[in-house]
């Protein structure tokens, strides 16, 4: 059979195969909810695309791995298991997620470069609606990237190189973007890099579970909705934003680079234990 051969592929076909069959799948879809809906409601248009982008995609894995790789339990290798570990695992990076984004925030109110204001929306709000979008982000993407997409690189390099490379790629995708942009928010790229290995770090330092990976992907996403969303801080401006951040985001500055190395160098000494 066909796809019995895909696996034999260097890596790069296999990531260009899955890409355009994912892509092949979505489009016929994509296409006219754009065109009906997208200059009327782009949120609206962005949140259904992208659901349908990433059932497709998991129907493209199940098939993936029972075909190409000769596993139907493909989502248990990836890490994705319904096991009372994972689920502290998930829980614990939930918490260093969310938490380390109010650290950061603190730290910079403390040094007078940002303050703090009330929410201009309800908290309790703020709060389950930003757990229900950056868990379903922090999933999403834990599971292409530090799941089958690092599986992929593992099948033909070596765990340090296939690290390197996972957050090579990762960073790249949340790059694209005019080239101009590129330039602007260039701090942004170094940051994106040291979130993605350390995510593959918390991976294989918490069993290959990737309960840990969605749990901090979510918390940082979830604390920087509420402070965003909720427009609870103001920056001083006392400091270039390539300090606090470009963009308001935590991530894309000096500061963010530094709180991102301390929980690497974290999860690095808790590995050791």
């Amino acid at each position: 059979m066909f796809f019995e051969h895909i696996k034999n592929y260097p890596f790069l076909a296999r990531l260009g195969f899955f890409i355009l069959t994912l892509l092949l799948f979505w489009l016929p879809f994509a296409i006219p909810i754009y065109y009906f809906l997208g200059d009327k409601d782009p949120n609206l248009t962005t949140i259904i695309t992208m659901a349908i982008l990433f059932v497709i995609f998991l129907f493209l894995v199940k098939f993936w791995g029972k075909y190409v790789n000769n596993n139907n339990k493909i989502f248990s290798y990836y890490g994705l298991v319904n096991s009372k570990k994972n689920w502290q695992y998930l829980i614990k990076g939930l918490l260093i997620g969310f938490i380390s984004n109010w650290v950061l925030f603190y730290v910079e109110a403390l040094f007078g470069w940002l303050n703090f204001h009330p929410s201009t929306i309800a908290f309790p709000q703020l709060i389950l609606e930003g757990f229900i979008s950056a868990i379903g982000i922090g999933f999403a993407e834990e599971l292409f990237f530090r799941g089958w997409l690092l599986s992929e690189l593992e099948t033909d390099f070596s765990l340090g190189i296939s690290a390197g490379l996972n957050s090579f790629l990762f960073a790249v995708a949340h790059f694209i973007k005019p080239l101009a942009e590129v330039i602007r928010t260039m701090v942004t790229f170094p940051a994106l890099l040291l979130l993605g290995y350390t995510l593959i770090s918390a991976k294989r330092s918490h069993q290959n579970l990737l309960g840990i990976n969605i749990g901090i992907h979510s918390g940082l996403v979830w604390g920087y909705y509420v402070v965003n969303v909720g427009e609870m801080i103001t920056y001083t401006e006392t400091v270039p934003p390539w300090i606090t951040g470009i963009d308001k985001n935590p991530i894309a500055g000096i500061m963010g680079l530094t709180f991102l190395s301390l929980l690497l160098l974290t999860i690095k000494i808790e590995k050791k234990r």
